[in-house]
């Protein structure tokens, strides 16, 4: 099984920075992509940044140039790192990840999430 576990969210003040830390464990043949999701309060979750196994990135546009995604895999560890944070930044975060427990598999999973609240 794998897990997927999200850290570093909590209350910061508009115009700081936090960087989110999604750890995974379990059997990982191998990882397709990596990516960020947030959703607000009546929202619908939406993503945030995204990265591939060749490091290609995406991001939405009202985060570009203020959230950067990264990877070390050799701790099978994303990041996220926001800086110039905005109250509609507030959201929970949910780390997400595309990947093989077997050469044949290719599965979805999602962390529990975890809390990002900016205030002004």
């Amino acid at each position: 099984q794998v897990q997927l576990v999200e850290s570093g969210g909590g209350l910061v003040q508009a115009g700081g920075s936090l960087r989110l830390s999604c750890a995974a464990s379990g059997s990982i043949f191998s990882v397709n992509a990596v990516g960020w999701f947030r959703q607000a309060p009546g929202k619908q979750r939406e993503l945030v940044a995204r990265m591939t196994s060749s490091s290609k990135t995406d991001y939405a546009d009202i985060v570009k140039g203020r959230f950067t995604i990264s990877r070390d895999n050799a701790k099978n560890t994303v990041y996220l790192q926001m800086n110039s944070l905005k109250p509609e930044d507030t959201a929970v975060y949910y780390c997400n990840a595309e990947l093989r427990t077997t050469a044949l598999t290719l599965s979805s999973y999602w962390g529990q999430g975890t809390q990002v609240t900016v205030s002004s």
